[in-house]
């Protein structure tokens, strides 16, 4: 993909940019972890793996922050399960 995931600190989500649609992730903060409650992939983009992308950077950009993931949503606690490299991000 050649966008990157981002952190919009401002809205409180990761961002992927595909051409002119955003599919983002909303979270919550906590002391030590981040907690994603909500991910959203435009109706048009469906099926080709862009949440998974989505998903995939936004815990690159939490591991590099030192923190853990809280799975608030399906399609997170899903992602996970099917990624078990990823399982030390788990809080």
């Amino acid at each position: 993909m050649a966008a990157s995931v981002r952190d919009n600190k401002e809205k409180g989500r990761f961002e992927l940019d595909v051409g002119s649609e955003v599919a983002f992730a909303n979270y919550r903060l906590t002391p030590s972890a981040v907690i994603i409650t909500h991910t959203e992939t435009p109706r048009a983009l469906r099926g080709r793996g862009i949440a998974s992308e989505l998903v995939k950077g936004a815990l690159e950009l939490i591991r590099r922050d030192g923190k853990k993931v809280i799975a608030g949503c399906g399609f997170v606690v899903d992602y996970l399960e099917r990624h078990p490299e990823d399982a030390d991000l788990v809080a």
